[in-house]
């Protein structure tokens, strides 16, 4: 599944004065927050906590991770946990046998956030550049 239809990117032909697709919103987040989650990533990395660090987007209440950037405090449209993919193996949201093209797939996090967008219908991982 391609990031754009988890997150209902150009769907129906249908011209509605909708809400924004939280995929914009998204990406605007991720652009304003660059900074500090790329420091959180190095710290990670450096405090040897782990090589792969992920950053949890959501829009609810999730018990995956620990809290760096909360929207309600921030005033912006998602909140990001930091994570690792231990903990994700751990918590059982990446299964063991996929562990390696997990790791094959994942993108320089020095360069990439990784971060696994949760919307209602469902939940993706996506690299972003820092600054994009």
């Amino acid at each position: 599944m391609e990031p754009e239809e988890l997150l209902n990117e150009g769907g129906s032909a249908e011209k509605k004065p909708a809400a924004e697709s939280p995929l914009v919103s998204l990406r605007r987040d991720l652009k304003m927050f660059s900074e500090p989650i790329k420091e959180v990533a190095v710290e990670i990395m450096v405090e040897g906590l782990s090589k792969y660090p992920i950053f949890i987007a959501h829009q609810h209440e999730l018990k995956l991770g620990e809290v760096i950037l909360d929207r309600h405090d921030l005033n912006s449209s998602w909140s990001i946990h930091a994570s690792t993919l231990e903990e994700f193996l751990e918590r059982g949201v990446i299964k063991p046998e996929l562990k390696q093209r997990f790791v094959d797939t994942y993108k320089n996090p020095k360069d990439f956030m990784c971060v696994f967008v949760v919307v209602p219908e469902g939940a993706n991982f996506v690299f972003v550049p820092y600054g994009d």
